[in-house]
């Protein structure tokens, strides 16, 4: 893959999403204003699912950690 046809297909995705969003009828200082708020908006939910996802799957697996030791200690105990 060369590099005009990666410049030509992110410049491709880029109108493709000026398209969907339709920032394309936008004036300047509108479109810079909206992709600050989106790319804000971006950064904050991709860091609140770095630090959040990671607490919840320790939590997770502490849970489960925790259900197979006991059901462990309990067999041991029937078996006695």
């Amino acid at each position: 893959m060369d590099i005009k046809s990666t410049k030509n297909y992110l410049y491709w995705l880029y109108c493709q999403f000026e398209l969907i969003t339709c920032s394309y009828l936008m004036e300047p200082w509108e479109k810079l204003l909206f992709y600050m708020f989106s790319l804000t908006l971006l950064v904050m939910v991709l860091y609140t699912a770095y630090i959040f996802v990671h607490l919840h799957i320790s939590m997770a697996f502490q849970f489960f950690l925790h259900l197979l030791r006991n059901q462990h200690e309990n067999t041991v105990s029937i078996v006695e």
